[in-house]
Parts: structure tokens; C-alpha cells; sequence
């Protein structure tokens, strides 16, 4: 008698040092369904599967509780080869294929047809004929079975991102004894037609008894193409469910659900709705893994308004692109005047300073004092802190560690002194450091991009509050990046949920998690009552 379920992951638990990623959570899938699994950045997705592909990551730290059985037996996946051995294939988002290889190569890769011959019965199988014959026509029944009808022979350099991501799934359905196939966001670099086509597959692929697991942000993809669903929510299990018994409306507030008291208190105000401290028009940005396409926004003058979204979606490309850091277009207003795209001095000139989501890349010179880094910006941009003697520029040692010592002690920066290098500081004050830096400019508005990634929870607070005492009692405008969205309801008047590089809603931090849930899934509040599936 076979088993019920081809997968269960019993009671799987996981923690890197002292942070647990996951605790208790046990997913099942039974032979020939497609099992769709949800949640936020964070919520454990992509340690689940680490776990079920015996990943080094997991190996190397420690190992995981609980345990993996297939087909009703508890089974060890030692590696990502031993997982492909035991019948279980990964489409990942990431193309995982050979540009110069012709399609029929890069399906047959590691698993090639050969034939014997001379040479090779004398020195080894090695040296085997490739059977290009057999191996197109495998090739081909794949690719079929996909619904491609591109040639077999064609290089995969130059092909549409679309058909890269069928041949994807061509090579793992060729593979022999494949029992559970994971897709990782599969539709994320796909059209819309092209998304339909492959929900299409998907169910093909199921009906021969293949299970599938089906990860994705795209609630509509999971009420048309899933059986059933597991939401995964800050490392736990949040729900099961049926498709039949559920909605996108219920999937979308699961996948948020309130994660307990706002991170900090701050007095309720109205939305300030002064002038306009800052005007997007139609901007499009080329920053790798978060383009932003034809967004448009507006920012009040002493608003703090939150940009949220998925990873990858293009929350971060905004401010990277306002600031010129990647190649942007469209029309930017600061403050009334035109801003020029192209050169990110011309940004901090107009009064914008920038906070990056990458401190230790881009905000901070980690081999440099706290007070060299706090005034860097400065002096380069505004020439300030130097003293010039006719020819000769020099440093104002006085000024630079006045400046310092006023921001270790109003950002209440953890240190030994304004000389301690700043890769020696822990993470919360190495993000106030950067902090400082942008205020050294003297900012009328000031982006914040993931102020909190990678600190502790106390620090968090501080960095929040901070932010929360520049706007309310120096009137600074801000606009904060985050893929925390209970920061965001925290300190935010406003906030924009970004999906696939384009604005979807605003939405009031106080709006409810199922809107926050649609908005990240890319679907504006009423709109999923649309298409009969999506309920």
C-alpha cells in the first residue's frame, strides 16, 4: 500500500547562534498535487527547503530538529545530489542553466546518452560518443510536454527569460524518478501569458502523480493553480488550508497576521498634507534584482512615509534611483525644483541625504574612525570640516570631533570614543553611524533604507525612535524603505506597497492585513473579488 503523503516535515525546527528560524513546522504533500507554500520575506520559506535539499548551510551550522520522511519512511538528504537522487527537483527562480549549451545540452546536462566504442573500451567510459540522437529526442519530449516548441538544437544565450524558465522545467521533468518537484517563485521573471502557461504545466505535471511544491507571492497563481496551501508566518506555521475552504482575501491576511505591539509609541497625527517635498514622475530604475518601472508618488513636507513590499520587488530601486546610485529616468521634483537624474552629488546638494540598506558596502568605511565617517560626506560634498591655507587643504580636527562627540551623544551611539574604528561597532551602532553621517549634511529630507536589517530588538527601537524624533521635532521629512512591515505600521503616516516594480496601493498603517497582504501579492483591495477562482 503506498503512502498518503510522498513528503512529510515533521515538527522541523532550526537555529543559526541564538536566532531560530524555524520552530515546529511541519509541512505534508500528498502524490500529484500542487502544494503552494506563502509567506512574507523572513517567514522561513527558504530555510524549509535548505532543510529538505540538505543544504551545506544546515549541515554546517548545527543540523535541524525534527524529521523528513519520504514516502512514509524517514530519510537523510545528506546534499542537494542525494535530494535529486531520491526523486526530488528544484525549478529555481535563478536560471540555473549554461548560456553557450543548446537547449538539448543543458537538459541532458550530467545525465548524457553515450555509446561505446573503440577508444572507450580501451581507456574508459569517459570517453564515450555522445548520442546527440537519443538526447534531442529526449530533449524534445520535455520540452513538449511543456507546451515549448522551440528547436532543441538552439542556444540558450539570447533566448526570451521566459523560455530559459521553460527549459528549466523541461530538464527536471526529463530527469528519471522524479517524485516532488519544487518551484521557487517561477512566474517572477514571467509575462502574463506566459505565468497562465505555466499554471497550465504545473497541472499537467501533477496529474501524472508528481508532487509539486509551489512557492510564490502571487495569490491569484495559488487560488488557480493549488490543492493545497501551508503559510508559514515568522518562522511557524501559521495555517492550513484547503483551496476549496479558503480565499485570497483569508491567504493575504494569514500571510501578514499583526505580529504583536507597534515596535515603538508614537502619538497619532493627521497626515500631514502640506507642500510637496518631493515629486516622482514616471520613474523607471536599473538596479539589479529591484527595477523599478514607471513609478509615481508624491512626499509631504514633514510626512514620514513607508515603502514596502516583497524582496526583489522594487522597493529598494526607488531611493537607489532618486539618488542616481543605479542608472534611472523620469521626472523627480525637490522641494520645487528640478532634480536631475545621473549624478548622486546633485541629489545631496538639493538636500537629500540617503541612509543605504548597505552599510557595511556602501554606508560605512569600516577600517575608518567613527568620526571620519560621520564627517566624509560632508567634506566631500560641502567642502566643510577643512581648513585651507592658500594651496593646502587640511582637516579641522576640532570642528570633526565636535561634530562627532554631538552625534555619539545625541544618537547615543555605543562607543569607546569618536576615534574607535566603526567595523569594531555592533550592528544597531554602526546603522547610527550612518545615521549621523546623513544628518552631518544637514538634510531637509532624508531616505532611510532597511534601517533595522541585521540588529538587535532593542536596537531597532533606538534606530525607530531616532527617526521618529528627526521628523516630529526637527520637521524632517522621511521616507523609510523596510521589509518589516510592522516598522513600517509603526512609525509610518503612509505607506506605498511596491510589487514587480510598480506602485500598487497606499495604504494608512492602520489599514487591515489582509489589504497589506493583497498589496504585496500585487493586488488592489477589491480587485481580488475578481476572476471566479480568486474569490
Amino acid at each position: 500500500m503506498s503512502a498518503e503523503f510522498v513528503l512529510e516535515m515533521k515538527n522541523i525546527g532550526k537555529r543559526y547562534g541564538e536566532n531560530t528560524v524555524l520552530s515546529d513546522v511541519t509541512l505534508k504533500v500528498r502524490p500529484g498535487e500542487i502544494h503552494a507554500l506563502l509567506g512574507e520575506n523572513g517567514a522561513g520559506k527558504s530555510t524549509l527547503m535548505n532543510v529538505l535539499f540538505g543544504m551545506p548551510v544546515i549541515h554546517s551550522t548545527g543540523g535541524f530538529d525534527g524529521e523528513v520522511l519520504l514516502d512514509g519512511e524517514v530519510t537523510h538528504i545528506a546534499s542537494p545530489h542525494d535530494a535529486m537522487t531520491k526523486g526530488i527537483g528544484m525549478v529555481h527562480q535563478e536560471f540555473m542553466l549554461l548560456p553557450g549549451f543548446t537547449v538539448t545540452e543543458n537538459i541532458k546536462l550530467n545525465r548524457e546518452v553515450t555509446n561505446r566504442n573503440l577508444i572507450s573500451r580501451m581507456l574508459g567510459k569517459n570517453l564515450e560518443t555522445l548520442d546527440m540522437g537519443a538526447m534531442s529526442s529526449a530533449a524534445r519530449k520535455a520540452l513538449d510536454s511543456v507546451g515549448m516548441n522551440i528547436d532543441e538544437y538552439t542556444r540558450v544565450e539570447g533566448m526570451p527569460v521566459g523560455y530559459m524558465q521553460f527549459v528549466e522545467i523541461a530538464r527536471e521533468i526529463d530527469k528519471t524518478g522524479i517524485k516532488l518537484l519544487v518551484f521557487d517563485e517561477p512566474t517572477a521573471v514571467l509575462t502574463e501569458s506566459e505565468a497562465t502557461q505555466l499554471v497550465s504545466v504545473m497541472k499537467q505535471i501533477a496529474a501524472t502523480g508528481i508532487a509539486i511544491i509551489f512557492i510564490t507571492h502571487r495569490l491569484d497563481e495559488v487560488m488557480a493553480a493549488a490543492d493545497s496551501i501551508t503559510i508559514l508566518r515568522d518562522g511557524k506555521l501559521a495555517a492550513k488550508r484547503e483551496k476549496k475552504d479558503t480565499s485570497i482575501l483569508e491567504l493575504a491576511e494569514l500571510m501578514i497576521g499583526r505580529k504583536g505591539e507597534a515596535m515603538v509609541s508614537v502619538e497619532p497625527r493627521e497626515v500631514p498634507k502640506g507642500n510637496v517635498a518631493l515629486s516622482v514622475r514616471d520613474l523607471y530604475v536599473d538596479m539589479p534584482g529591484e527595477e523599478v518601472r514607471g513609478v509615481s508618488f508624491d512626499v509631504h513636507e514633514g510626512e514620514i512615509l513607508g515603502i514596502g513590499g516583497l524582496a526583489g520587488q522594487g522597493k529598494l530601486g526607488i531611493p537607489n534611483g532618486v539618488m542616481s546610485l543605479y542608472s534611472s529616468a523620469g521626472k523627480v521634483q525637490v522641494f520645487g525644483e528640478e532634480l536631475k537624474l545621473g549624478n548622486a552629488s546633485d541629489a545631496l546638494k538639493a538636500g537629500i541625504a540617503m541612509v543605504s540598506e548597505d552599510r557595511k558596502g556602501v554606508g560605512l568605511l569600516l577600517d575608518q574612525s567613527i568620526e571620519d565617517n560621520i564627517v566624509f560626506t560632508a567634506m566631500q560634498i560641502k567642502g566643510e570640516f577643512l581648513n585651507k591655507y592658500g594651496p593646502i587643504t587640511l582637516k579641522s580636527s576640532k570642528a570633526i570631533r565636535q561634530q562627532a562627540n554631538q552625534m555619539i551623544k545625541d544618537l547615543d551611539i555605543r562607543c569607546f570614543g569618536p576615534t574607535q574604528h566603526s567595523g569594531t561597532l555592533s550592528g544597531g551602532n554602526q546603522q547610527k553611524v550612518c545615521i549621523a553621517r546623513a544628518l552631518t549634511m544637514k538634510p531637509r529630507f532624508l531616505f532611510v533604507s532597511e534601517p533595522t536589517r541585521g540588529i538587535d530588538i532593542g536596537a531597532k527601537k533606538l534606530v525607530l525612535e531616532t527617526l521618529v524624533k528627526l521628523n516630529r521635532e526637527q520637521g524632517m521629512t522621511i521616507v523609510m524603505v523596510s521589509s518589516e512591515l510592522q516598522e513600517l505600521r509603526s512609525i509610518s503616516d503612509r505607506i506605498m506597497i511596491v510589487s514587480e516594480g510598480k506602485l500598487v496601493d497606499v495604504l494608512p498603517p492602520d489599514a487591515s492585513d489582509a489589504d497589506f497582504g493583497l498589496a504585496m501579492s500585487g493586488i488592489k483591495p477589491g480587485e481580488h473579488k475578481k476572476g471566479g477562482d480568486a474569490q
